[in-house]
C-alpha cells in the first residue's frame, strides 16, 4: 500500500528527507520515530502528495504521488498535529463539509456521518459545537473527518500529542480497531510506548535518514541480542552445580537469582527447568526479562550520536 524508494527532499541547501526507502503492506501499521526535524512530517507530506519529492519515488495505494497526486489524496486520510477544527461547526456539519471536498453526494456523507459519529461514540455530541468537545472527543472527530472518504490509508502525526492519559487510551484504542478494517497506517510518534503497543514494524529516522526498520521482534534481537531470562529461587541458592544446555549462556548471577542468555527459548527453555527440578533448586519465578522499544531506539540514538561526535575513533 506505501512504496518509497529513495524518497527526499531538499529545502534550499538543507535535505530534509535523504534516501527513505519503506515499504508498508495492508493491514499494517507503521511507527515512524525519530526527534524532532528528524523528517517525519515531512516524509508524510510527501507521501499525501502535499509536497514534491526532490529525488526519488513513492507510491500510495498504487498511485506515484507526483503523477497521480490527485488519486493518492482520494485513498489517503490525513490527521495532522494541528487539526484545523472549526469550533463554531457541529461535529455533524464539520463532516458534511469535509465530505463536500471530498465530492461524496448528499445521501453518502449523511451516512458516512451517521456511521463514523457512532464508530466513534460521538453520535449523542453530534448537534453540540466543536468548541465543546473534550480534547479526546475532538482527537476522534479529527480522526473521523480523515475516515470520511473511506480511504485505505491512514497517516497520523502524533494522534496522541498533549493529550491526558484517558483520552490517549481512547484514540488508541480506536487505531486499534482501525488496523482490524485492512488499513494501512502509519504513526509518527515520539511516544515510544506507544508505538511499541500500535505498531507492527518500526522505522526509526534521524536527520533525514533511516536507521533501522523492522518489526519489533527483529529490532530487539538486532540491537539488544538474545532475549534473556531470569530464574529466582525462594532462598539463596549455590548455583555452581548447574549445567546449563547448549545455546544458554549466564549472564548474571545473584544470591537468589541467576539470568541467562537464551539462544532458542522454546528449544532450551525446557531442558533448563528440568535442570533445576533435578537439583531440588527452590524456585519460585522463570520468566522473560522484559525488553522495551525504548530500549532499542535509546541504543540506536547513542550509537549514532557517538559515531557523529567520533567517541572511540583512533
Amino acid at each position: 500500500m506505501i512504496e518509497t524508494s529513495d524518497l527526499s527532499k531538499q529545502f534550499n541547501d538543507f535535505w530534509a528527507v535523504d534516501g527513505v526507502t519503506i515499504t508498508v503492506k495492508p493491514g499494517q501499521i507503521l511507527a515512524l520515530l525519530g526527534q524532532n526535524g528528524a523528517g517525519k512530517t515531512t516524509t508524510v507530506r510527501m507521501l499525501t502528495a502535499l509536497l514534491s519529492p526532490t529525488r526519488g519515488t513513492a507510491r500510495v495505494g498504487g498511485y506515484d504521488v507526483q503523477t497521480q497526486a490527485r488519486h493518492v489524496r482520494e485513498v489517503v486520510g490525513v490527521l495532522t498535529e494541528q487539526h484545523g477544527l472549526y469550533a463554531r461547526m457541529t461535529g455533524r456539519e464539520y463532516l458534511d463539509f469535509f465530505g463536500q471536498l471530498h465530492g461524496l453526494n448528499g445521501e453518502t456523507r449523511r451516512s458516512r456521518a451517521d456511521y463514523l459519529l457512532e464508530y466513534f461514540g460521538l453520535a449523542t455530541m453530534s448537534s453540540h459545537r466543536i468548541g465543546e468537545y473534550s480534547k479526546g472527543m475532538r482527537q476522534k472527530l479529527a480522526l473521523a473527518r480523515a475516515l470520511v472518504h473511506e480511504p485505505s490509508v491512514l497517516l497520523l502525526d502524533e494522534p496522541t500529542s498533549a493529550m491526558d492519559p484517558e483520552s490517549s487510551r481512547l484514540v488508541r484504542d480506536e487505531i486499534g480497531r482501525l488496523r482490524s478494517s485492512q488499513r494501512t497506517i502509519v504513526i509518527c510518534t515520539h511516544n515510544l510506548a506507544e508505538a511499541e503497543l500500535l505498531a507492527d514494524t518500526v522505522a526509526i529516522i534521524y536527520q533525514g535518514r533511516i536507521l533501522r526498520t523492522g518489526t519489533l521482534d527483529a529490532l530487539k534481537l538486532g540491537v539488544l541480542g538474545n532475549p534473556e531470562y531470569e530464574a529466582r529461587f525462594a532462598t539463596p541458592w549455590d548455583s555452581a552445580q548447574l549445567r546449563p544446555p547448549p545455546g544458554v549462556t549466564v549472564t548474571q548471577l545473584g544470591e537468589s537469582s541467576v539470568r541467562f542468555s537464551v539462544l532458542h527459548p522454546s528449544e532450551s527453555n525446557p531442558p533448563l527447568l528440568q535442570e533445576f527440578a533435578s537439583l531440588h533448586a527452590p524456585l519460585v519465578a522463570f520468566q522473560e526479562v522484559p525488553r522495551s522499544l525504548e530500549e532499542v531506539y535509546l541504543r540506536i540514538m547513542a550509537a549514532v550520536q557517538r559515531d557523529a561526535s567520533g567517541v572511540g575513533d583512533a
